[in-house]
This record gives C-alpha cells, sequence and structure tokens, in this order.
C-alpha cells in the first residue's frame, strides 16, 4: 500500500476498475437511486412519526418533523458517500435517522415540557451528542471494547421491550384518555396494516419485502380513509415547496441529562453502525480499516449534529439498504448519493409530510408491533454471540433488563424522584438499562479486586477477565 494511501484521507483500498466508484449514466441513477429510497423511505418517516406522537405534537408539526427527517437523511448519506476531507467513508452507505433513540428522544421531549416546549432540549441534546461522536471518533476502537455484544445485546434489547408499550398506544388509539381508545374500530385498522407486512413478508422476497412495511401503512391509511378515520383537509393547504428554517423550535437548549441520555444511544449506534460498515466493504469489495471507520463515524457525528440544527434526529446506518445492494449487486456509491439527492428534494416538499401526518395512529400502530418487536429480537440476536453460561453474563442480562423495565410498568417511580434531572433519569428504561449494563459489564469484567491472589505478572494480568468470550463482534455478513 503505498503512502498515499495510509493518509488519513484515503478511500478503503480499491481494485482497479472498482465499481464503487462507477458512475452509471443519468437515467440508472435516477432509477436505482428512487429505488434506494423505497427501500428507505418507511423508517425515515416512521421515527419523526413516532417521536412527535409520543411528545404530543399534532398536525403541521407531524409534517415539519417528518420533512426535516427527509432532508437531514439526504445530507447525511452524501456525508457518507461523497464524503469531505477526513469525513466519510465513501462507500455507498445510506443513513436515516435511528429508532433506537425514540424512548430517550420521547423522555428528554416530555420531562423539559412535551410538545413544543420540549423540543429545544431534544434538539440540543442531539447537537451535543453529534458533536461529542465527532470528536471522540478516533479514539472509538479504544471504548468499543466496554461495549461488547453482552452490553449492546442487553440496550437493545431493553430498547425493543420499552417500545412496545409505546406500540400498544398506537394500536389503541394514541390517546389513552379518549373513550374510544382500545375499540374495535382502532384495534381493526392496526391488524389491516399488520396483515399486510406479515403477507408480503410471506409472499415475496427481495425488494418487495423490504418495503412491506410501507406498503401496510399505505393500505393501512386508505382503508381508515374509507371508515371516515383521516383527516386529509392539511394536504390541500400544504405548500408544495418549502422548508422550516434552522432551529425553528428556538435556541437549543443544553441539559445535563438529556445530553448524556442521547450520548448513550449515540455510542450504542455508532457499535451498531461499524459492524455495518465492514458488511458494505465486503460486500463491495473494499478493505475497510481503522482509519475509514473514523472517517465513518465521523460523518455519522456530523450528520446527527446537523440533523439537530435542522430540526431533525440522530442518524445511523440502514441495514435494509445494505441488503438491496447484495440482491442487486449494484455497488456505485454514486447511486447511493443520488438517493441522498432525492430524499433531500422530498424533504423540501411540505404536501409530502402532510400526507404522512394523516396517518392514523393506529395504523401506525400495526407497524410499530413488527418494527418495535424485530428491534428486541436484534437484541436477542446480538446477546447470542455472548457466553450466557457464564453466570456472571447471565445476571448481567438480568439484572439490566429488570432495571430497564421498570419505567415502562410505573412510570410513577420517576414522579418520586427529586430534581427534574432525577426525574427524567428514571423516566426512560433505556437510559437506567443502559447505565446498568455497562457498569455491571465493568465490575464483572474489567474491575480488578484488590488482594485477589496473583502469582507473578500473568496472573496479575488475568485479574481482569479475559475478554475473548464476550468480546466478539459479529458483522451481519457472519465474519468475526
Amino acid at each position: 500500500m503505498s503512502d498515499k494511501e495510509v493518509q488519513d484521507g484515503a478511500e478503503p483500498t480499491a481494485a482497479p476498475q472498482d465499481p464503487v466508484e462507477t458512475v452509471p449514466s443519468l437515467w440508472r441513477l435516477v432509477v436505482y437511486g428512487f429505488q434506494h429510497v423505497l427501500a428507505f423511505y418507511a423508517g425515515a418517516v416512521v421515527m419523526p412519526l413516532l417521536v412527535a406522537e409520543g411528545i404530543g405534537m399534532k398536525g403541521d408539526d407531524i409534517a415539519l418533523l417528518v420533512n426535516a427527517s427527509l432532508l437531514t437523511c439526504g445530507l447525511a448519506t452524501l456525508l457518507q458517500s461523497v464524503g469531505l476531507p477526513g469525513i466519510g467513508i465513501r462507500l455507498p452507505v445510506v443513513q436515516g435517522t435511528s429508532t433506537t433513540a425514540v424512548p430517550s428522544l420521547v423522555s428528554v421531549g416530555l420531562a423539559a415540557g412535551g410538545a413544543q416546549a420540549g423540543l429545544p432540549t431534544v434538539f440540543g441534546a442531539v447537537i451535543a451528542a453529534g458533536l461529542a461522536l465527532f470528536v471522540v471518533a478516533p479514539v472509538f476502537s479504544k471504548l468499543v471494547r466496554f461495549f461488547p455484544p453482552l452490553v449492546t445485546g442487553t440496550i437493545v434489547t431493553v430498547v425493543g421491550i420499552t417500545l412496545l408499550a409505546v406500540a400498544a398506544r398506537q394500536v389503541g388509539g394514541g390517546d389513552p384518555s379518549k373513550g374510544s381508545f382500545g375499540s374495535p374500530a382502532h384495534l381493526g385498522l392496526a391488524a389491516v396494516t399488520l396483515v399486510v407486512i406479515l403477507l408480503l413478508h410471506k409472499l415475496s422476497r427481495g425488494f418487495v419485502a423490504t418495503v412491506a412495511v410501507l406498503a401496510g401503512l399505505v393500505v393501512g391509511t386508505v382503508v381508515a380513509a374509507m371508515a371516515g378515520f383521516t383527516d386529509f383537509s392539511r394536504i390541500g393547504s400544504a405548500p408544495w415547496l418549502g422548508t422550516a428554517a434552522p432551529l425553528h423550535y428556538g435556541a437549543p437548549r443544553f441539559d445535563v441529562i438529556a445530553v448524556l441520555s442521547i450520548v448513550l444511544v449515540m455510542v450504542i449506534i455508532a457499535v451498531e453502525s461499524i459492524g455495518q460498515f465492514f458488511a458494505v466493504g465486503e460486500i463491495v469489495g473494499r478493505e475497510v480499516q481503522g482509519r475509514h471507520v473514523t472517517r465513518a463515524l465521523r460523518a455519522d457525528g456530523l450528520a446527527t449534529a446537523l440533523a439537530g440544527v435542522f430540526n431533525s434526529f440522530p442518524s445511523t446506518v440502514y441495514s435494509q439498504n445494505i441488503g438491496l445492494i447484495r440482491l442487486t449487486r449494484v455497488k456505485s456509491r454514486w447511486i447511493v448519493a443520488a438517493s441522498g439527492v432525492i430524499m433531500m428534494v422530498l424533504g423540501l416538499v411540505p404536501k409530502v409530510g402532510a400526507i404522512v401526518a394523516a396517518m392514523p395512529s393506529s395504523v401506525l400502530g400495526g407497524a410499530t408491533i413488527v418494527l418495535f418487536s424485530t428491534i428486541a429480537v436484534v437484541g436477542v440476536q446480538i446477546l447470542v454471540q455472548a457466553d450466557l453460561t457464564d453466570q456472571r453474563n447471565t445476571i448481567l442480562v438480568a439484572a439490566s433488563m429488570g432495571v430497564g423495565f421498570l419505567p415502562t410498568a410505573f412510570p410513577q417511580f420517576a414522579e418520586q424522584m427529586p430534581g427534574r434531572q432525577l426525574h427524567a433519569l428514571f423516566e426512560s428504561g433505556i437510559i437506567l438499562g443502559t447505565i446498568t449494563a455497562v457498569l455491571l459489564n465493568l465490575f464483572f469484567h474489567h474491575l480488578r479486586i484488590p488482594g485477589r491472589r496473583r502469582e507473578g505478572r500473568a496472573n496479575s494480568a488475568a485479574s481482569i477477565d479475559p475478554p475473548e468470550h464476550y468480546m466478539q463482534h459479529v458483522t451481519p455478513t457472519g465474519k468475526r
């Protein structure tokens, strides 16, 4: 490898006539780029819907957050695929808003006053967490060892379990205080959405299966409109072109607990993303090394910080688009860049956000049952990589999940805490579960016990438990 390739700005090692650098014709850029948008679209619009409903926002504000999500996801995708000096992995990586962040964002927003009043604190935490990841990206490889599959799997499972309460509320109609909550009509609309998703996964393969959630939402919304449960009046009044100004809801507020909670989320997102970066490199035939991961995480952090400025949420790699690359074998990063441009254009069309905002809560709930349960399943899949025959690991998982479940079962715990910051801490199961898992991992596997018998230097080193049995990270392609 040449000295030039070893520099920080070097791209992953490429073979001659690398398909990653191939620039297809314009029509292929548009068609294949739009295909990536379709695979990505459902996740990009569902995430801001979840946050908006969770903190009590309605109507035009929901539409604004949806458009902001599309705009910033497009920007994040361009940062990764095209890149800037020292920023971006320059591979066909699609970035989107992270569902993993939903519980923490909702907790932060509610603790800060809910609805519009809570958004300055939410966006302040997003900006701070993004900048934190950008700064620590070069040394993140040293921190990853404190987030092995044992910890990340536990956290992701807690996230999925916590979100199931949100899904149940949406299935019932969104507002438990209303008399119609949980009515057969709401349950029926949720069932329509869920059945469409399940049938498409049963009867289709490949690309159609990747857009099953989007198709279920569309069918569910159409049925809801026929039954009179959908209000499309705001679509006609929404302009065709426009976007909200940066920091639309006011200057960001930087609350310590709020920032800490989103920083923890960004750590989880970063750990998950590293495996995805290596998976993309393997699929397209590029050798991804440590410096490339640093560039990719910088892009993640910068994109998240910019998302907070432009009224949106943390960014992550979208694995469904990685699957699309494997399926189509179209490896050009410029096609993914084209999809980023299409996302940004959609984000500048307020009517798109208004259409999504008209979706009934029960229809959305039919999809989130699957989406959120899938998060829990992914957590279990990660945990399988850890050695759960070790009793310490079993106790770590059990205690972390139990503590993380407390706020979900009884939110009243938070109400008894003195001070707003402790209230916010005990209101989020994801924060409690994450802190418990990290501390127990340090206690069981990294803490040196004073007075423990040592025989020479070898035994001294052994006083910190060997990491091999719980530190192995497996990429989505199956490689360790």
